[in-house]
């Protein structure tokens, strides 16, 4: 997840071209868990949470995974790990964004960061920052990285968004707002890009077992006086059907299908995972 930090750039190196075709229909089951050999993804926010997963199971299937992320330590041992790139960058500074590698066939946008407050309190100068990050560095990245999909006739792109990005709570306006461009944003590229073989498609998860949220679980609990179990079923999941907190590592599979052989024609959706919430 994104946090307010020094921007510092990543390495000047960047993975070669990919050029491979699309997977073959009816992969051998020798080939079915590389189903990306040779394609090059590219995640932010991918030090940690979803974007941490998204990075492991992408070079688990085959592609070299591009750690985009401000937290240097943590983005340089996942890279590591996974035999991927880091690149630590700030996503709230316009230029830095410029600095990634435009040459991939994957982009996870993942990258975000919450604050709480009333609309006539909320700091314009925090609402601003929400926005570069999550819709104004997604935008930048795909403006850099859709070409070189559209010259090799394949791409995908994942948008993380959330069930914020459908359906709206109180004092949340810069995440809601945010998460509502980043899914028109989304069906814009489904557009643009399906003559060129590229797809684009939001996967919007409710709560998700991560860092940020089971620190906010900690503290909700501690305000209300109540467990943090009954934070999780009575607060954060009352409008949730299914009451428990959503996997990183389920969010990270259903981003992996979208980039798999078998989705060509799912485009310009938004694939919710909130255990019901936008059923009511």
């Amino acid at each position: 997840m994104e946090t307010p930090q020094s921007p510092d750039r990543g390495p000047a190196q960047q993975a070669a071209p990919s050029t491979v075709p699309p997977p073959a229909a009816g992969p051998s089951p020798s080939t079915a868990d590389r189903l990306l050999a040779g394609r090059t993804a590219l995640v932010t926010g991918a030090a940690s949470g979803i974007g941490r997963a998204c990075a492991q199971a992408l070079a688990a299937a085959g592609a070299h995974v591009h750690v985009v992320d401000k937290a240097a330590d943590a983005a340089k041992s996942l890279a590591e790990t996974i035999g991927g790139t880091a690149w630590v960058v700030d996503l709230s500074v316009p230029d830095t964004v410029d600095t990634l590698p435009a040459d991939v066939d994957i982009v996870v946008n993942n990258a975000g960061l919450q604050h709480v407050a009333p609309v006539h309190e909320f700091p314009p100068d925090r609402f601003a920052l929400i926005q570069r990050v999550m819709v104004e560095a997604p935008f930048r990245i795909l403006r850099r990285t859709l070409p070189g999909m559209y010259e090799r006739g394949w791409g995908r792109v994942v948008n993380i968004s959330s069930v914020h990005g459908l359906r709206a709570s109180p004092y949340k306006s810069a995440y809601v707002t945010a998460k509502h461009a980043l899914e028109g944003l989304s069906k814009v590229v489904a557009l643009e890009a399906a003559e060129h073989g590229v797809t684009s498609n939001c996967v919007s998860p409710g709560y998700v077992r991560t860092p940020l949220v089971e620190n906010q679980i900690a503290d909700q609990a501690r305000t209300h006086g109540i467990s943090e179990e009954e934070v999780v079923g009575r607060v954060m999941l009352e409008r949730s059907a299914i009451k428990r907190l959503i996997e990183p590592d389920d969010v990270a599979e259903a981003v992996l299908w979208l980039c798999g052989p078998r989705t060509g024609h799912i485009t310009g959706t938004s694939l919710s995972m909130d255990g019901g919430w936008t059923a009511n």
